[in-house]
């Protein structure tokens, strides 16, 4: 692996986990809380759980947080937004945006796995404005769940 495709994790706190893979063919890394207390969330309550790691994404790529699938069907817990993204260029503490989608108080302690790290290669492309309105290139009807109604 060459230079520009490694992910650099700075720790802030020394209790912070770098992010690691479950399984050897595991298609994303399991990010970790870092709090010094038990965090509570409250039902429906949104809230920002830090990791304690700042990244060092190369050029050329993001990094891209989604939600742990087990915790969100077992627990309803889970993103805020549909998946965070994180530019090469954000230098900070990475933050996940957690919301508790149950009527029941959530706990998250220190090291807990809370979402799932993805590193996603840039597509480079130009954007263009075109003069003509595209025209429909296959027997499609329909938009938003039009393809799941059958």
């Amino acid at each position: 692996m060459n230079e520009s495709e490694r992910l650099g994790c700075y720790k802030l706190k020394k209790s912070a986990k770098l992010p690691n893979k479950g399984t050897q063919q595991a298609a994303c890394y399991d990010l970790y809380a870092c709090v010094d207390k038990p965090l509570k969330l409250d039902p429906k309550e949104r809230v920002l759980v830090p990791t304690g790691l700042i990244l060092d994404i190369p050029r050329g790529f993001s990094a891209r947080i989604h939600t742990r699938s087990g915790m969100a069907a077992k627990k309803g817990i889970g993103l805020s937004v549909s998946q965070g993204i994180i530019d090469s260029d954000y230098v900070e503490e990475v933050f996940v945006p957690m919301v508790n989608n149950t009527e029941k108080y959530f706990h998250i302690h220190d090291g807990d796995r809370i979402a799932q790290l993805e590193l996603v290669r840039e597509t480079v492309t130009e954007m263009v404005e075109i003069e003509n309105r595209p025209t429909q290139k296959t027997d499609r009807e329909g938009g938003f769940g039009s393809t799941g109604e059958r």
